[in-house]
């Protein structure tokens, strides 16, 4: 099943003021969707301090358990979504997750906090996969891989908020202020959403308008998984982040208690390099996806490859680097180039279906890269630093980290093998 094929007068349609607003709204509140989720690994410590919790129920905690909801509530919702009004979907889903952060901060014991975790994936869910859909709908082909990459920093800038605004109030207050503050912000960014963002029409940029409801629930699911480069981008972006959500868990935590950081000081520079490596890595590779992407799909499959590789050298350099200074240092190079797969698979993905199953389409593709990634990423991270106490009893985490390098060398076989796809197609 194929996408429609793209008139050029809607391909390389203008883009007005309408559609940048309507995507500073939806990164927005893409920001708060990551904030929230973020906040947990951020103030781990405190967290561990108060409820006292290991690293493993922690790891599940801010993994499978949140994945369980996040991942496969996801498709029902983004079935609906392709069905009904997408940008009401996504209100509601941003009131769901924000009074589940709320009830964190409130929580006052391991199992009322994991239950309130479970609730923000549940409502975050509905977050992503509506806006892709909607973003798609409001700027034409030719610009998508510019606005999905703006749109993209939303986990960079909500991450580096998160670590800022999280470790600064819990600092100076307590840990439960932060989770309850951003859970009132998102309530409000909830009911203020659909008085700034209309619905837009279904594939009018694609030259063809969808009618609602024409697609549906098992013949979209059959349709994505009968795809190998559906199936092998989920795949490679999935272990691609069994790095990044491994990693981005626990990274508060190894630098507070095996590197020497303060809570003060990763407000500053710990958030400084997240917020600035990371978005400008996201924002790079949109426009080097809309750049490449007129010669060849390559790009889509190739993008990843070449930064992943280079990640590899940085990443091992923080993990051995025996002070935090070095390490936060040699941490730029990972967080600027983990995150070029998710500007890629995300348009791939886009580009590759009809207009009325982008949101579902959008929903798998998350389905399968955070079931994986943040569902068995910082779960296997945080068994692992508990395996490794006997032994490494200082340093269980770096250990732990150092076991996260061949999935660098998995993703990048499963993009490779994208890439020969591609290749193969367009030489037939």
């Amino acid at each position: 099943m194929n996408a429609p094929a793209l008139s050029s007068n809607a391909t390389h349609a203008p883009v007005g003021g309408r559609a940048w607003l309507v995507l500073g709204m939806l990164w927005f509140v893409y920001v708060l969707n990551f904030l929230d989720r973020q906040l947990m690994s951020i103030l781990a410590k405190p967290i561990q301090d108060t409820l006292h919790v290991s690293d493993s129920q922690l790891g599940l905690i801010g993994g499978l358990y949140f994945a369980m909801f996040y991942c496969f509530i996801a498709i029902p919702v983004g079935w609906l979504a392709d069905r009904t009004n997408r940008v009401a979907v996504l209100s509601l889903a941003c009131g769901v997750w924000s009074a589940a952060t709320v009830a964190c901060g409130l929580s006052r014991g391991y199992g009322e906090f994991a239950v309130a975790r479970m609730t923000v994936g549940f409502g975050e869910a509905g977050g992503v996969p509506p806006s892709y859909a909607i973003i798609s709908d409001y700027f034409p082909a030719s610009r998508r891989g510019t606005a999905l990459g703006i749109y993209n920093l939303g986990p960079p800038v909500g991450a580096a908020l998160g670590i800022a605004f999280g470790a600064a109030i819990a600092a100076a207050f307590n840990w439960r202020y932060a989770f309850v503050i951003l859970g009132v912000v998102g309530l409000v960014a909830a009911v203020v959403l659909p008085l700034l963002v209309k619905e837009p029409p279904r594939g009018g940029l694609d030259g063809t308008e969808i009618k609602v409801a024409r697609a549906g629930f098992w013949s979209t699911l059959r349709m994505f998984f009968s795809r190998p480069t559906l199936v092998l981008a989920a795949l490679g972006s999935g272990a691609t982040q069994f790095v990044t959500y491994g990693l981005g868990n626990f990274t508060t935590l190894f630098l507070m208690r095996e590197k020497g950081m303060a809570l003060g000081e990763v407000a500053v520079w710990y958030a400084l390099v997240v917020g600035i490596g990371m978005s400008a890595g996201i924002f790079v590779s949109g426009r080097v996806i809309d750049r490449f992407r007129k010669k060849s799909k390559v790009v889509y499959a190739m993008a990843p490859v070449v930064s992943l590789s280079l990640a590899i050298p940085f990443y091992i350099g923080f993990v051995w680097a025996p002070t935090w200074p070095l390490a936060l240092a040699l941490l730029i190079g990972p967080t600027f180039l983990n995150y070029f797969y998710l500007s890629s698979s995300v348009a791939l993905v886009q580009e590759e279906v009809r207009p009325d199953q982008r949101v579902m389409s959008g929903a798998l593709l998350l389905l399968v890269m955070n079931f994986i990634g943040l569902g068995l990423g910082p779960t296997y991270v945080g068994a692992a630093s508990d395996f490794f106490k006997a032994s490494h009893p200082h340093n269980s985490l770096q250990m732990a980290l150092y076991t996260l390098v061949p999935f660098y060398v998995i993703a990048i076989g499963l993009f490779l093998w994208l890439a020969r796809i591609f290749r193969r197609a367009e030489q037939a």
